[in-house]
Parts: C-alpha cells; structure tokens; sequence
C-alpha cells in the first residue's frame, strides 16, 4: 500500500490508505491575513507560535507553513520588498524556526516561489512535505530537482499551463503527467501527493462528485496519496462548517488520505474523527474517545483548542516516535 512518510526531528506521520486521514493544519499562512502580516513585518512571531500549538493541539499531526506575506510598510521604504523572491526565502526559515521551537511535528513547506522552498528545506528539521509543484514546464524543471536532492514527498496540483480546467478527465491527466515526470527524476509515485483542486460546489454543482471520482481515479490508477484546500467546496456559501464536514467524511471514503484544512473547528474535526473510527482507522476507538471528553469539556465553556490542549497536556503527546539508531 502506498505510504507517504514525514518526520519531524522525532515524529513520524505517515499518509496513506490505510492509516488515519492526515490533518494539515493550514493557519500558519499571512495570505488574507492582514493582521498577520503586519506582525510579521514588525518581527512578532507570536500568533505563529499560538496558531502552532493551538493546531497541534486540537488535531494537526502536520503542520503547513506558507509564506507568502506582503510588507507594505518595507515597500514603501525599500522596492525590493515589492519582489516575493527577496521576501519570502528567509521569512520561511524564521517561520519554520518559530514553529518548530513550539512543536514537534512534520511540516509542509508552502510556497510559489523556488527559493523559499530551498530555505524552508534548509531550515527543516527532518523530511518535510513539499507544497508544491503544478504540470506547469517552468514549475516542473524547477520544483522536481529540488524534491530529489533532500529526498522529500511533494504536492502535486493538477493544473498546468493551459490553467485550471474544469474537466476533471483533464486534472487526472495533468496529475499522471507529474507522476510520469517525476518519475523521470527517480521520484517514486508514493511521494507524490496529488490535489485534484475542489471547485466550489456553489459555483459547479458537481464539484463534490467530480472529487470523490478523481480521488478514486488517483489511488486506483495512480497508487498515490491525495490532499485538497478542503474549505474550497464551501467557497461563496453560507454555513461553511456544515458543507465542510459533510464533504469531509465522502471524501475520506472515496480514499482521500488528507487535507490542508483548520483544525481549530470542532465540526469538521468531530466529522473527521468520526470517518476514522468508521473506517477502521482508529484503533481500540481511542481518538473518538478522546475527543469525547473535550467536547465535554466545551460544554463548561471551554473552546475546542483551548479543551483540546487541556486534553493533550493530560493524555501526552501523540504521534509516532522515530526510531533512532
């Protein structure tokens, strides 16, 4: 079966079919995240390090971290703020650093441009997820050498330079193509996580279908893990937590293996612990359990990352332990 292996500096987390559906924690991005990225800009680290142990805490067993601020105020004093290429590279190994001064888990190194990808390599401890590489040819013969040279799994996003097409026979193609190319580079398929992009189910009716056969499609054609921006399918509607946390557990059963997603949200976290247990995916009920009891602990007013970390502090740490040599 096929199995993608991260390890942080003493922590291994392994996607595949059948293991638990990996959680992504997503907070950890300036994008749209104005208040963020002026803290960022300032130098203040601390949201990071909360939204870390708040994400870990409530469920993440991986952790993405992107980079892509704007620093307005720098741009204004100096153009080169203006270039993502001058921003980004060591903006990601002091994000990476934070982050993994507070927690122990494997990371998803998340970024368009290159050369942040090389710095967040560089400052990883352990192997990494790689977030991403498209079937765009530039992409492509930039992204890949650098996955074989640290030896790292990567996202692979099914779109290429004709764009992101709406013809889910398309974005299968475009996933096999960087499955083939990759392999080309001596990349082998199990450390190739697709995204078949999840269209808004409020803009194509048949966004929801169209994933859970495409993700069908990839594990049975393919052999490889799967991942999406799982609040894509709600985009544009209202009551966003619900539609999440139906799409979730159909996803899960289609053979989605993970998602970068926000832990910190009882709904979709109870939808995805739930899909576990069902599918044999959590041993002896012990995480459905566990949740229980902090959803319990909500009831006396606790919120669910604030119940979570009372839970976390008390049962220890989770997480596979790396053997060491």
């Amino acid at each position: 079966m096929t199995r993608t292996v991260l390890e942080s500096q003493s922590k291994t987390v392994v996607i595949g079919f059948d293991e638990p559906f990996c959680v992504i924690g997503e907070r950890i991005n300036p994008t749209g995240r104005k208040k963020l990225a002026a803290e960022l800009e300032l130098g203040d680290f601390s949201t990071v390090e909360r939204d870390a142990l708040e994400q870990v805490a409530c469920g993440a067993t991986v952790l993405d971290i992107n980079s892509g601020a704007v620093f307005s105020n720098k741009m204004a004093e100096d153009p080169r703020y203006a270039d993502n290429n001058f921003v980004e590279p060591p903006l990601m190994a002091e994000l990476i650093a934070r982050v993994q001064a507070v927690v122990d888990v494997p990371l998803c190194i998340d970024s368009s441009v290159p050369a942040a990808l090389e710095a967040g390599l560089a400052a990883c401890k352990g192997r990494p997820l790689l977030n991403s590489v498209t079937g765009e040819e530039e992409r492509l013969e930039r992204v890949l050498p650098l996955v074989k040279k640290y030896n790292v799994p990567v996202v692979a996003i099914s779109n290429d330079d004709t764009g992101i097409s709406e013809d889910p026979d398309v974005r299968f193609a475009v996933a096999k193509k960087i499955v083939e190319r990759a392999a080309d580079f001596g990349i082998p398929a199990h450390d190739i996580v697709v995204d078949p992009l999840v269209m808004p189910v409020g803009a194509m009716a048949s966004a929801g279908r169209q994933v859970f056969t495409l993700v069908n499609r990839l594990r049975s054609e393919l052999g490889v893990n799967t991942t999406c921006g799982a609040s894509n399918i709600s985009f544009g509607l209202p009551n966003r937590h619900g539609v999440n946390a139906a799409f979730l557990p159909m996803a899960i059963g289609a053979g989605m293996t993970s998602a970068i997603m926000n832990p910190v949200r009882n709904q979709e976290m109870e939808a995805i612990r739930a899909a576990n247990l069902l599918m044999d995916h959590d041993a002896n009920s012990m995480e459905w359990i566990r949740l229980a009891k902090v959803l319990e602990a909500m009831k006396e007013g606790a919120s669910f990352a604030e119940a979570s970390a009372a839970a976390a502090a008390a049962g220890g740490g989770r997480g596979r332990r790396r053997a060491r040599g």
